[in-house]
């Protein structure tokens, strides 16, 4: 009896939900069907693969194992979205990773132009920290990302797409705001908010406080950018926020307002990335596209 690519995204599937009930609801299956089917797994490669308690989680071997489907798998739809390219279409589910500095402000804009595009395509978006998305990336656990740059790894492909502002923003009540146009020396001493660590932001934001001479304040990192803003409005500490999210209808500077300043500007770059020598390369790179323009009719 061969393995099944149904049986691989079965134990696939249980690793990512670490529960038999979860993952068989996920697969729209019994509990009773994926249990027999990741047993049957088992008994053909000889090795036991699931540890079965609470949580249920795979052994080594599993582990090895479920790396291997996740790539098997990947190249497999990447052979359907083949198929469906060849008849003029973009098709099928992109797991499409993106930060969470970016995505709720630019993406909805993107999904609408390629539903309206290409009605067959489904983008499984999931937010998550930049390098981690990068890795899981290049095990084939996603199919593309968007994320700020640098991005380094030998698999994948990297494809600049557009540089975005940076705003230095305080509450509309601090005093530099009236001074009209202030200069970077104002800022020296001045404390800054920032994201968790792990983001790339959070790095970028403690080189402009290094540049700046101002302080980061670590104890009072933020979750997301709306709680900078809102952290900052109260007058907790200043906060560099990006153009996307300044211009859309969460951010605004009805909370806080940037500060203009004479000789100080900073911006992100802003990549598609993919796996170098996927099938399905010249689809990703007409995603990026979009996106970049996009990018560009928000920012202009």
């Amino acid at each position: 009896m061969a393995i099944t690519l149904k049986q691989l995204r079965y134990l696939t599937t249980l690793q990512e939900e670490r529960h038999f009930g979860r993952a068989a609801s996920r697969l729209n299956v019994t509990q009773p069907t994926l249990s027999q089917q990741v047993r049957q797994l088992e008994a053909m490669l000889g090795a036991t693969l699931v540890e079965r308690g609470q949580p249920a989680s795979l052994t080594p071997i599993g582990r090895d194992i479920a790396r291997r489907a996740r790539e098997i798998l990947s190249e497999v739809a990447e052979i359907q979205h083949l198929a469906d390219r060849a008849q003029g279409m973009l098709s099928g589910t992109v797991r499409f990773g993106v930060t969470p500095t970016l995505g709720p402000y630019l993406m909805p804009k993107v999904v609408t132009r390629l539903h309206a595009a290409h009605p067959e395509l489904r983008l499984h978006i999931r937010e998550g920290i930049p390098d981690e998305q990068a890795r899981a990336l290049a095990n084939a656990e996603l199919d593309m990302l968007l994320a700020p740059l640098p991005i380094d790894h030998p698999r994948l492909h990297v494809e600049p797409l557009f540089r975005e502002p940076l705003a230095l923003v305080g509450p509309p009540d601090h005093p530099l705001h009236r001074k009209g146009q202030a200069t970077a020396r104002d800022f020296e001493g001045e404390a800054i908010l920032s994201l968790d660590p792990r983001h790339h932001y959070s790095r970028q934001v403690a080189d402009i406080c290094d540049d700046l001479h101002a302080t980061l304040l670590r104890d009072y990192e933020g979750t997301s950018l709306d709680g900078l803003q809102q952290m900052s409005g109260s007058g907790l500490g200043l906060a560099i926020l990006p153009e996307t999210y300044l211009r859309s209808e969460s951010g605004g500077e009805h909370i806080v307002r940037r500060f203009a300043i004479a000789d100080w500007e900073a911006y992100r770059s802003i990549a598609g990335v993919w796996r170098k020598g996927s099938v399905l390369a010249d689809a990703f790179a007409q995603i990026a596209a979009v996106i970049t323009e996009e990018a560009n009719r928000t920012l202009a």
